[in-house]
């Protein structure tokens, strides 16, 4: 198959923070040798810009995405006025306007949230300028129970929507999420679905990797069973490695290289 876009999560996927190396070296190297064939890397990442940019700073990364997802929503490329990323068509705007809108009108459910949070729950609300922005639940077992009064509250507010890492929420519009933003770049680029590859290893991943953005998609070992399920749902590969060696498995079977 003939791969032209490769959109890679970054914590727990590319980067492994439980176990080294950190970076899979031939991992890297095939990215950047796709890279020099014509193939474009994008990383798909829950981080800000700038959080991304420590990453790749702090981990010495050997090369560069040649986009960044951020936030699971922003779409940007690299900045042609000696700035590192800036966006990449009006997609963000559109993205910002929408989420403005959403928290403006669903403020009567984010109250509820918050009220729940803070007298049943020992997470800590996390707010940024324009008002609540997710939260940190104490474990898994918090979480579930956060999400799932979560769901009851936004029956009324179905644009009111989530997303997922481990014991981290941000609060999002439905329709931008880390698919949404991947089948955005794929458009300004002219790529289609079956040149698209994706891997993930959690919650937040699984809208670019159900089968309806990117028609490779993967996992590594380490992804939990529920980004399993989705990507062999989807005719996708779970690989036998973790992290960025389950990310190089992958990606020589979808091209049938050699190892």
């Amino acid at each position: 198959m003939h791969i032209q876009l490769l959109s890679t999560d970054f914590d727990g996927t590319i980067v492994s923070r439980v176990s080294e190396p950190v970076l899979d070296r031939r991992c890297m190297e095939l990215i950047r040798a796709m890279q020099d064939a014509g193939a474009i890397w994008a990383i798909n990442t829950g981080r800000s810009v700038d959080l991304l940019e420590s990453g790749l700073a702090d981990f010495s990364f050997p090369i560069r995405p040649d986009f960044i997802l951020t936030t699971e929503r922003d779409v940007f490329r690299p900045g042609r006025n000696g700035d590192k990323w800036e966006p990449f068509g009006d997609w963000n705007e559109r993205c910002a306007r929408d989420h403005a809108e959403l928290f403006s009108s669903a403020q009567s459910v984010l109250a509820e949230v918050i009220e729940f949070v803070t007298k049943k729950t020992k997470a800590r609300l996390i707010y940024h300028s324009e008002g609540l922005e997710g939260l940190v639940a104490e474990n898994d077992e918090e979480m579930e129970r956060i999400t799932e009064f979560i769901e009851q509250a936004r029956a009324a507010h179905p644009n009111l929507d989530y997303q997922l890492n481990t014991v981290y929420l941000r609060f999002c519009h439905a329709d931008y999420h880390k698919g949404a933003a991947l089948a955005e770049l794929a458009r300004l680029l002219e790529v289609r679905r079956e040149n698209i590859f994706a891997s993930g290893d959690h919650h937040n991943d699984i809208s670019m990797l159900d089968g309806k953005v990117a028609g490779m998609s993967s996992c590594p070992a380490n992804a939990i069973e529920e980004v399993k399920d989705a990507v062999r749902a989807a005719g996708g590969y779970v690989a036998e490695n973790a992290h960025g060696a389950g990310v190089y498995e992958a990606l020589l079977h979808f091209t049938g290289r050699d190892d």
